[in-house]
């Protein structure tokens, strides 16, 4: 799978070849350290005056390195896939190499710190239920009022709660069969290319 570049991200990672190797490592440093801890302004004025560069340019070339990484590491992309990608830079081999490797050394980091960035939903556990029948009352004889009683056990961070529902039969074959057709919905390619994406 290929990574889509935008304009803005190829003018943002077009300062690499101006800055040379050296800042490009000084550059993928910094694009990792704000992944890990956000936006550093002196770190990038530092780093600008290091490599006799202007800030901008050490903004531009950061934000274009860390997104990057974050969308490689985040799809998983292939060494061949990765060099595809930014092949359409135009970069000089020097620099896809350095690029690549900056790439490999880092792409564990940063799948950790997508994953801990990724919020924490409660995951289903297991479910319980009734089905209750009222059939008759003191002012009524003869009367049929089904019920169903869910109870629906979830996790999230190791912590078990419980969510009690109660709705009745028609109400819950109508839940089922939205359901039934969202699952079809996501069989469909145009669903499938999007959930690739989002990966």
């Amino acid at each position: 799978m290929l990574l889509v570049l935008s304009e803005e991200q190829k003018a943002h990672l077009g300062c690499l070849p101006r800055a040379g190797a050296a800042a490009v490592g000084e550059l993928g440093r910094l694009a990792v350290e704000l992944l890990r801890r956000g936006a550093a302004p002196r770190a990038c004025e530092a780093a600008a005056r290091k490599l006799n560069v202007g800030v901008d340019t050490v903004q531009h070339g950061v934000e274009g390195l860390s997104f990057l990484l974050t969308e490689s590491s985040k799809l998983m992309i292939s060494e061949i896939d990765f060099q595809d990608s930014i092949h359409v830079l135009g970069f000089p081999d020097e620099l896809n190499k350095l690029l690549l490797q900056l790439y490999l050394d880092n792409r564990k980091e940063i799948r950790s710190i997508l994953g801990e960035l990724a919020p924490k939903l409660p995951s289903y556990h297991s479910l319980e239920w009734r089905l209750d029948v009222q059939l008759a009352s003191r002012s009524l004889r003869q009367q049929i009022k089904p019920a169903v009683t869910i109870k629906l056990h979830l996790t999230q961070n190791e912590d078990q709660t419980a969510q009690v529902l109660q709705t009745d039969p028609s109400t819950l074959l109508h839940l089922i069969q939205q359901l039934e057709q969202a699952l079809g919905e996501m069989k469909t390619n145009h669903c499938r290319r999007i959930v690739r994406n989002m990966k």
